[in-house]
């Protein structure tokens, strides 16, 4: 990964590996409850971390924790009680962003693209930071795979699972070991050399926010 690491695109830019643990309500967008950033630079021919943000997330009034939700992450709603909600979580997340150049990271960058851009008015940074998805980057390197998933790509590269899978800084954790993984093995197979080479394969634009519906027109101005 040596050679990708030098290249001047890459110098200085920090890589912001992120994951949200979230809530499903039927009907509409997905509410996050947890949100973990793992931040690297290139330091010597590796990446290496120079920072980390983590934070429960208190969802809607409206949107309950099921018992399936706290199946998967162990999140409860006792947990959430006390946490700040996205405005708030993000808002702090985004002031800790003071030295761009930036890319996120994320296993399947869409979901985290979408719930950043459904806060952007709290975190404009991150809302306008690109994403490079490591589901992308394995489909490239290991074609015919047959299953992308977390799961199946750590298996494959051999990384231990944690056993809190499913909270949102574990799962950052081992997404930051299988980038470096896949950036090593793809420098070696020739497939990235720089970073324009990383965006043209996993990269992704950031989600623009929906915009309000406008007024209803009235007949007169005053």
């Amino acid at each position: 990964m040596t050679g990708l690491l030098h290249d001047p695109s890459l110098v200085g830019l920090t890589l912001v590996v992120i994951d949200f643990e979230g809530l499903t309500p039927t009907g509409r967008p997905a509410e996050p409850t947890e949100v973990a950033a793992l931040a690297l630079r290139p330091v010597h021919g590796r990446l290496a971390e120079v920072g980390r943000f983590e934070s429960l997330i208190r969802p809607p009034a409206d949107v309950p924790v099921t018992a399936r939700d706290v199946a998967q992450s162990g999140i409860t709603a006792q947990m959430l009680a006390a946490a700040d909600p996205a405005a708030v979580v993000l808002a702090h997340l985004d002031a800790h962003l003071t030295a761009p150049p930036y890319r996120l990271v994320a296993h399947h960058a869409t979901t985290e693209a979408g719930m950043i851009a459904r806060q952007a008015a709290h975190c404009p940074v991150l809302a306008a930071t690109p994403l490079l998805d490591t589901i992308r980057l394995a489909k490239a390197l290991t074609p015919g795979l047959g299953s992308y998933s977390l799961d199946t790509l750590l298996a494959h590269y051999g990384i231990a699972r944690p056993a809190d899978r499913h909270r949102a800084m574990p799962d950052v954790t081992v997404t930051a070991q299988l980038l470096e993984r896949l950036l090593t093995d793809g420098c070696t197979a020739g497939r990235w050399n720089t970073l324009l080479d990383l965006d043209t394969t996993a990269g992704l634009q950031p989600k623009r926010p929906a915009r309000p519906d406008p007024p209803a027109e009235q007949d007169a101005l005053f």
